[in-house]
C-alpha cells in the first residue's frame, strides 16, 4: 500500500474500501448548467456537477487498482489523467454532488477486484468430433452444389 503523508487527517478522506482511501484535495467539482427537465430552473441554475479526480497525481490508491481504473473508465479518462465524472439526474446540485462521488467510488471499488486468470482449457473430444463432421456436412453441400451432372 502506497506511503499516505502524515499531515492528512481523517476527515479529509473519503473511503473506498476498508483499507483504501482517496483525499478531498484530489476532487475538484464544476458546477455547469443541466439538460432535461426542471423547467426555468434548468436554465438559471448550475445544477449538473463535472466531478474530476486525479488519477494520474493521487498517492493513496496502489497503481494495480490505478491502472485497472483508468481501463475501467474509458472515455472518462482525460488525457491528463484525471477521470471526468459528470451528473445531472437530479435536479438539486447536492443530490448531483452525491451522485457524481458514488458514481467514482463504485469506479473505483471496481477497480480494486482482481481479475481471476483465466485456466487455459482444450477443446473435449465431443466437440472435436461435432465440429469435424459440421465440416464434412458443409463440404458435401458445397459439393452437391458445384456439378450440374451428366444428362
Amino acid at each position: 500500500m502506497p506511503e499516505v503523508p502524515s499531515d492528512v487527517n481523517e476527515a479529509s478522506r473519503i473511503p473506498v474500501t476498508d483499507r483504501l482511501f482517496i483525499l478531498k484535495d484530489d476532487l475538484a467539482e464544476d458546477f455547469i448548467r443541466a439538460s432535461g427537465p426542471g423547467g426555468q430552473n434548468v436554465n438559471k441554475v448550475s445544477t449538473a456537477v463535472q466531478l474530476r479526480f486525479n488519477l494520474a497525481d493521487n498517492e493513496t490508491l496502489p497503481e494495480d487498482v490505478k491502472s485497472r481504473a483508468a481501463r475501467l473508465a474509458g472515455s472518462r479518462l482525460t488525457q491528463y489523467g484525471q477521470i471526468l465524472i459528470q451528473a445531472d439526474r437530479f435536479r438539486t446540485r447536492e443530490r448531483n454532488r452525491e451522485d457524481a462521488l458514488e458514481r467514482l467510488l463504485d469506479l473505483l471499488r471496481r477497480a480494486t477486484e482482481k481479475p481471476k486468470p483465466r485456466k487455459a482449457t482444450k477443446p473435449t473430444l465431443g466437440s472435436k468430433k461435432r465440429r469435424l463432421d459440421a465440416k464434412k456436412q458443409r463440404g458435401q453441400l458445397k459439393k452437391l452444389r458445384g456439378s450440374k451432372g451428366d444428362w
